[in-house]
């Protein structure tokens, strides 16, 4: 498994892990290319050349970081894959000196929680129906430099 830059020909190839991992809250493709547009920091992990991940970071000024995804093809998760990814966009914030880095996730996405968790990522408040049209809540993480 290797990690590279997120480009635009990755977007086709990421729209049905969306579909199959987030369903209707799934990300569209003006999503993915708004974030490529805004060079927000974005990676995907390749098993030969095939992508079995991707996760992205947006880097709002010297204090302020979100992730704004991190997602692994079900078939490929629990091997670290995600933690991987995950590394990365710690390593992208360290570089830029940004002092705090905050992620939402679904309150109920247990194995996620855990893993940031291992990163020093604390809740810090819950947004009632992030999730939609599922109205999931979504439990805010951060984590200080």
């Amino acid at each position: 498994m290797r990690i590279e830059r997120f480009r635009w020909w990755h977007i086709a190839e990421v729209l049905p892990l969306e579909e199959d991992l987030f369903g209707a809250e799934k990300w569209s493709a003006a999503m993915f290319w708004n974030e490529l547009a805004q060079r927000n920091h974005y990676v995907v992990a390749l098993e030969g050349d095939a992508v079995v991940g991707y996760a992205g970071l947006s880097i709002v000024d010297r204090e302020e970081s979100w992730v704004q995804n991190i997602a692994v093809r079900r078939d490929a998760q629990r091997l670290g894959i995600g933690r991987a990814l995950l590394e990365n966009l710690l390593a992208e914030a360290e570089r830029n000196r940004v002092g705090r880095m905050l992620l939402e996730v679904a309150v109920d996405n247990h194995p996620a929680q855990k893993l940031y968790a291992t990163y020093d990522f604390e809740p810090v408040g819950i947004r009632r129906g992030y999730y939609q049209p599922s109205n999931t809540d979504a439990l805010v993480m951060m984590r200080d430099a």
